[in-house]
């Protein structure tokens, strides 16, 4: 399903709106992998966990005339006789040892691939295809993932499965996930960057804040975002523009529910006064972070740049201004190469023919209890998605020793997020999970939150789950922030796979006791708020039943969280 068909279905549907966080995956045979359908780590079946011949990636469509250059990557030791199939054509080769790269052009896939090609090679189908690489003449092979198939030629060493193409992208295993990936978009590391001050500001409280951080602007601005729909940001950027600022803009193509028409009139302003607009399409499912890079500092939040996030009118969010040369530049890297994606384009040509939603803004208010505040941070880390989010966040759960705080609008229950933290109970870390309570994700929080209470009482694991009680102090939860020992983890990545392996997410690790201490009493404020016994209420399925009645109904006019 296309992501422009996602959003009209979650448009039009609450339950697919509540179900559609994760792709439905599509049955693999045993033995196989699909690209739809990829676990979440190696496994006995997947040869990449045992060294053993394997296909490492694929790029079945490479945006050249005729598809010339698509190939096949194999890695097995040297010597060893290997075919490739796809079920209608079988090609045999000697593997040299190492990666190579088995290609019907061998010339054009030089051009697409670092790897030694090798020929002959299969024509690989835009619309899907399984290719099957077998061990030859190995029948005591002891990698196979499966027995041999009738008529094949050899043992099945391993095997790839796809749906469809995406043009101009690689299809790579990855920690035995398969998943898609542009070919010309880097795939960053963890940057970790040294001593660093910064403010240090929580939402709605300090809304001043994302604002005076543009007004400070000298030489650049860069703002990413999910939605950018602000009165007061918009004035920020025209503002920097007329002072001589350079200002680009990215925002994302298909928000769900539809591109909303104040969005439109924000950009349409920014365009006429000069700002660079661009709209992020493929290959991201969506453009989802919410960052700017001003001269030498980073403004990371979980918020959107709207009146319910950066305006303060409504959303419970977190975020930090870092004044670091490095931070800024590796964020400036991440904009500069989302920006050069093929599928970006200005706002000048996207809008073009396009309607636009009506949606209602928020306007509530709400006290300033939390201050900002600034501290020196010793670490930051840039952490991104979909390149490397989801495992360097578990890695910090599972590293943590001693309390872990999560503040999340939902998660995915069987997720690796959600399995971390009771890794962490299991080990003795004290582990609190605050989730929200709008009306589109409470019964099934409600329902997450009794399963993991009710684990955690029966096995006696220091593990507590809690459904927001906003009590005036906000509207709703829709910050993404982690505290774990001393490190603060603040930015746009939701905990479910949707968001970690296939959107563009950007978090900051804040590695500092006094960073971990500002957000760590941040969420003990809204914790104690929302109080014990807030997991189950009385009348639950009346409730949600008049929930869907009333989301329904607003469903025509609601512009979504996210």
């Amino acid at each position: 399903m296309s992501r422009r068909a996602l959003a009209a279905a979650l448009a039009a549907s609450l339950v697919v709106l509540l179900a559609a966080v994760v792709p439905a995956p599509i049955a693999a045979a045993p033995g196989e992998t699909n690209a739809t359908n990829a676990p979440d780590s190696a496994t006995p079946a997947d040869p990449s966990a045992s060294g053993g011949p394997r296909i490492v990636s694929a790029l079945p469509d490479p945006a050249t005339p005729d598809d010339r250059g698509e190939f096949v990557a194999v890695a097995a030791p040297a010597g060893t006789e290997l075919s490739l199939s796809d079920g209608e054509d079988t090609v045999s080769f000697a593997a040299p040892g190492g990666t190579v790269a088995v290609a019907a052009d061998p010339d054009a896939a030089a051009h697409l691939t670092d790897h030694p090609v090798v020929a002959p090679g299969l024509d690989l189908a835009n619309g899907g295809e399984t290719v099957t690489l077998r061990v030859v003449g190995d029948d005591g092979y002891e990698g196979s993932v499966s027995a041999p198939i009738e008529g094949g030629n050899g043992v099945v060493a391993d095997r790839l499965t796809y749906d469809r193409s995406h043009e101009g992208a690689l299809l790579e295993r990855r920690d035995g996930a398969w998943s898609w990936w542009p070919r010309s978009l880097p795939r960053r590391d963890v940057a970790t960057h040294g001593p660093a001050n910064a403010t240090l500001f929580v939402l709605p409280d300090s809304p001043e804040r994302p604002v005076s951080t543009l007004r400070s602007a000298d030489e650049r601005i860069l703002l990413a975002g999910y939605v950018v729909s602000s009165a007061r940001v918009a004035d920020e950027l025209v503002a920097a523009r007329e002072r001589g600022v350079a200002v680009s803009v990215l925002v994302e193509d298909s928000p769900v529910g539809g591109f909303p028409r104040r969005s439109a009139r924000v950009l349409d302003r920014l365009v006429d006064a000069g700002v660079s607009v661009r709209v992020v399409g493929d290959p991201h499912s969506f453009h989802h972070p919410k960052y700017a890079v001003v001269d030498d500092a980073a403004l990371v939040m979980t918020e959107n740049w709207k009146p319910a996030g950066t305006g303060g009118r409504k959303s419970r969010g977190w975020g930090v201004v870092a004044r670091s040369p490095s931070v800024a530049a590796d964020l400036a890297a991440t904009f500069a190469d989302d920006a050069a994606l093929p599928e970006t384009v200005p706002w000048e040509t996207y809008r073009v023919g396009r309607s636009f939603v009506r949606t209602e803004s928020a306007n509530g208010s709400y006290p300033s209890r939390i201050a900002p505040e600034s501290v020196r941070v010793d670490r930051v880390a840039v952490l991104r998605a979909p390149d490397n989010a989801e495992s360097a966040v578990v890695s910090r759960l599972d590293a943590a020793d001693a309390r872990i705080d999560v503040l999340q609008p939902t998660v995915e229950a069987g997720g690796p997020f959600v399995r971390a933290l009771k890794r962490a109970a299991d080990r003795g870390v004290r582990v609190r999970l605050l989730l929200g309570s709008a009306w589109y994700v409470e019964e099934e929080n409600r329902a997450l939150a009794e399963r993991l209470n009710e684990w955690a009482d029966r096995a006696g694991k220091p593990l507590s789950v809690r459904l927001a009680r906003p009590g005036g102090r906000y509207g709703a939860i829709h910050a993404k922030g982690v505290v774990a020992d001393d490190t603060a983890l603040v930015g746009s990545l939701n905990w479910n796979r949707h968001s970690a392996r296939e959107n563009r997410e950007v978090v900051l690790a804040l590695s500092d006791p006094a960073a971990a201490a500002y957000f760590r009493g941040a969420f003990a404020a809204d914790w104690r708020a929302s109080g014990r016994g807030a997991e189950s209420k009385p009348g639950l399925v009346a409730a949600a039943a008049l929930a869907v009645v009333v989301g329904v109904a607003a469903l025509r006019r609601l512009e979504f969280e996210e």
